[in-house]
């Protein structure tokens, strides 16, 4: 229970202080100022409450994720893919699979990153920022220290992308380089970048009928988490089943102890099976269910913010739970990562949005 309030008392503060009128025009949104205030209190105040207040943390940082997550459809419909038609979707879909391909390959070889820390900061970057990289966690086997440099990689990133986008519009508006419209902008916007609050205001710099379609676009691609996650489970798994081949074929010169060693690894249990994330699942069931509008407005409206309190308690919990330490010894390198992912989203993401437009209109 101490860990379960704590957790929950810092997430009250951020939702809070996300509802200010400043922090909403500057896309800080609860989850991002969440990370913070568990650090904060993580490295100072909470080392000496660790041991009556892990379990509840742990709770938190697990079960309510979980639980935030599937809730997270709420903001889902089908619709919203009719919305943004074929090209829409054919957009956020290779923007995504793009990002991701391209950190993977990147992170574990140019940069030299541990995979996990490649596969969540791909996520963040590709799908929906912290809140991708907390729900990737779970399937990837990310430790905290781990996650928190994933979120903090993409929530920088994601904040310079506020103010980038516009200047972008306007330097495009008056040199003519791509042909676009508020429309065109918008889609471009939700389908590169990272967190939903960060594209509300680098769209609504522009104008509401950006912000519109930016959102629509954006939830969108929200929406490809679920089978995001499905597809990551099965790619680990068949490399779990890959490595363990390698072991079962020793050169006949391996030494008898390692050989016998490898086989009482396979016989009991080390050998890999799919990790389902069952709420991935729930998730999409969740999506069909809420394009029904089944829930009355004010009970919605409630589950809504229920929601919010859900995954801000659950980064309260990871942020408690990460030294700074830890962001320290992961180094430069994940900032490197971010940095070309980001580059990428801005010019690969405007040719991907160029060549589906002009292909499908």
């Amino acid at each position: 229970m101490p860990g379960f309030l704590l957790s929950g008392i810092l997430a009250f503060i951020a939702i809070q202080l996300g509802k200010l009128a400043w922090m909403r025009a500057h896309g800080l949104s609860a989850l991002t100022l969440e990370i913070v205030m568990g650090m904060l209190v993580g490295n100072t105040i909470y080392p000496r409450v660790v041991a009556g207040a892990a379990s509840g943390v742990m709770f938190s940082k697990q079960n309510l994720l979980r639980l935030g997550i599937i809730l997270y459809g709420l903001s889902l419909t089908m619709q919203d893919v009719a919305d943004v038609g074929v090209a829409g979707v054919l957009i956020d879909a290779l923007v995504l699979t793009s990002t991701f391909m391209l950190a993977l390959l990147l992170g574990t070889r140019l940069f030299k990153l541990d995979r996990t820390t490649a596969i969540l900061i791909g996520a963040g970057s590709s799908i929906c920022g912290a809140a991708a990289v907390i729900a990737t966690a779970p399937v990837a086997g990310g430790r905290a220290g781990q996650v928190t440099v994933a979120i903090s990689t993409v929530v920088l990133f994601g904040t310079m992308a506020i103010f980038l986008y516009p200047a972008l519009f306007d330097l495009n508006s008056n040199w003519g380089f791509i042909a676009t419209n508020p429309h065109v902008y918008g889609i471009y916007v939700g389908s590169t970048i990272y967190e939903v609050a960060q594209v509300v205001a680098a769209a609504h710099a522009v104008g509401p009928e950006a912000a519109d379609t930016a959102v629509i676009a954006k939830m969108v691609r929200v929406m490809m988490l679920a089978p995001f996650l499905i597809a990551l489970s099965a790619f680990l798994m068949r490399e779990k089943s890959k490595n363990i081949a390698t072991h079962q074929h020793l050169q006949p010169t391996a030494s008898k102890s390692i050989q016998a060693l490898t086989k009482d690894q396979v016989q009991h249990g080390t050998n890999p099976k799919l990790t389902i994330p069952w709420f991935a699942f729930a998730l999409i069931g969740v999506v069909v269910l809420n394009s029904f509008a089944w829930l009355p407005k004010p009970l919605f409206a409630a589950a809504i913010e229920f929601d919010l309190v859900l995954l801000a308690t659950a980064m309260a919990a990871l942020g408690l739970t990460t030294q700074v330490s830890a962001i320290r010894q992961a180094g430069i390198k994940p900032l490197h990562l971010g940095a070309t992912l980001f580059i990428w989203l801005i010019l690969g993401g405007a040719f991907i949005n160029y060549m589906v437009n002009n292909s499908v209109h």
